[in-house]
This record gives structure tokens, C-alpha cells and sequence, in this order.
């Protein structure tokens, strides 16, 4: 790589958009070429710097996606699944990097991003941090390792904003543990108690989510069996953990040919 990637981040105004577009001002590898809001938002037409009480920094944050699109190397887009789905078409394109930290995607709003996928480079992960991407892969290699004997729960954590459950993160958790049992996590997934729900049926993955104050993210992955358990755990404590993530996968992405890829291939896990 011998130039200094253009990033463009969408969701401009939200936490994790502003967050982005810090991470990319403050790298010396890549540089902010562009943010996007939705149309009518307040933010556009104004330069970023001073929309997020700043100094102008020679952005103005736009509402023509393709347009920005078009003068970047990559996108970074932590934002709803169906504005994901337009971006990754108009990053395509563009022949931009495509980076996907949106969570709470139906596996038939993922399938639809294969399109995109023959023309320029996806990088989709429900979590972008270093140390969950080891949670997944040490998730995997312990359910494989421990029989039915051991039932698996999935406990997440996350403020009260957050919008979809179970996080993208705690699904990436049980696809691990199903993947090292050799099950559809589809097929023994329990996300629902609620009144006489009857034993716990042998074999299943549980899942709960917690909502609650300003808690940026925290997993555990909870083994057990009669008289022991093992719990795999997991916490952030500050989102630029993710947003430095999301800005080495824009830059691993250039120069790779086209394709779907996750944070493993990312971090060569």
C-alpha cells in the first residue's frame, strides 16, 4: 500500500460515527475523506469538524452516498441493516472496501450482500474487537471439546440504546459453539423463557441480554454441568476498542481481491 487510504464513514452523527471518524483523524494510515447522514439530517451541509464542536477540518457531510463513495478507498459503515444493504450496492460500485460493523442483520438481509461481494471487498463482524474475535475462536475450540453434559449460555450486556437482541456479538458466540458441537445453531437455539417453560432441553444454547445504562459491551460464554462450570468473558470498556477494529480491517482490505470476509481473516486467526 503505498498511499494513504480515503475512509468514508456513514452514520456520521451517531456514538459510534463520530468515534470512526476520530479514529481515522487521529491515524497517520489513513485519512477522512468523507461522512454520510440520511437525508434531511441537521449535519447536512455543515463541515464535520464543526458539527462535532470542533474546528472545520475541510469535510462536509453529505446525503449522496456514491458520490463520497466514489473519492474513498473504503467505508466504514456501523449503521441499520437495510441502509447497510444500499451502501454495500453504492460501495460496489465504487470498488470501496466495504467495512460492516451494523449488527442485528437476518440471515436473508446477509445473503443479500453477496451481489456487492463479486465486485469489491466485504468485511462484516458483529463485534470488531481483538479480544472477542479470540472469545469466538476459544468458544469454538471448548465446545468441541466438552460434550452435551456441559450446557451452554450465552449472557451479553449493553446500554440502554441498543436496539436489537441478542447483540451481533453474542450470536457470533453461539454460531462458535454450535460450529465446535457440529450443530445448526438455528436448531438448538433458546432465546425466549418466560413463565413454566419446562427442563432445560439437552443440547440447547441460551441466550439473554441485559439493557441497562451507558455499558458498552460485555459477553460471557457460560459451561455447565453438575458440579463445575467454565465461563469464557469478555468486556469493553471503551467502543474505540471497536472503531480501531473496524479502521484495520479497512486498511487490510486494500488490494484484496473481491469477497466476504470476517475479523478472523482480518486478524489471521
Amino acid at each position: 500500500m503505498t498511499h494513504t487510504p480515503g475512509i468514508v464513514i456513514t452514520g456520521a452523527s451517531g456514538r459510534m460515527g463520530q468515534m470512526l471518524m476520530k479514529t481515522v483523524l487521529d491515524s497517520d494510515a489513513a485519512k477522512l475523506v468523507g461522512a454520510v447522514e440520511r437525508k434531511g439530517h441537521d449535519w447536512v451541509g455543515r463541515d464535520v469538524g464543526e458539527a462535532m464542536g470542533g474546528q472545520p477540518l475541510g469535510v462536509i457531510v453529505t446525503d449522496d452516498a456514491l458520490e463520497a463513495f466514489s473519492h474513498a478507498q473504503a467505508v466504514i459503515d456501523f449503521t441499520a441493516p437495510e441502509a447497510t444493504l444500499e451502501f454495500a450496492a453504492l460501495a460496489a460500485q465504487a470498488r470501496c472496501v466495504h467495512v460492516i460493523g451494523t449488527t442485528g442483520m437476518s440471515d436473508e438481509q446477509i445473503a443479500r450482500l453477496e451481489p456487492a461481494s463479486r465486485h469489491a471487498v466485504i468485511v462484516r463482524a458483529g463485534n470488531m474487537s481483538l479480544g472477542v474475535n479470540l472469545l469466538v475462536q476459544l468458544t469454538k475450540k471448548v465446545a468441541a471439546a466438552l460434550d452435551e453434559d456441559f450446557d451452554i449460555e450465552v449472557i451479553e450486556a449493553h446500554h440502554h440504546h441498543k436496539v436489537d437482541a441478542p447483540s451481533g456479538t453474542a450470536l457470533m458466540l453461539g454460531e462458535a459453539a454450535a460450529e465446535g458441537r457440529g450443530v445448526d445453531l438455528n436448531d438448538v437455539s433458546d432465546r425466549a423463557r418466560d413463565g413454566i417453560t419446562g427442563a432445560r432441553k439437552r443440547g440447547d444454547i441460551g441466550f439473554h441480554a441485559v439493557r441497562g445504562g451507558d455499558i458498552v459491551g460485555e459477553h460471557d460464554v457460560l459451561f455447565a454441568a453438575p458440579g463445575e462450570r467454565i465461563v469464557l468473558r469478555h468486556l469493553a470498556t471503551d467502543r474505540a476498542i471497536f472503531a480501531r477494529g473496524a479502521l484495520k480491517a479497512a486498511l487490510w482490505g486494500q488490494g484484496k481481491a473481491p469477497g466476504e470476509y470476517d475479523m478472523v481473516d482480518v486478524l489471521g486467526l
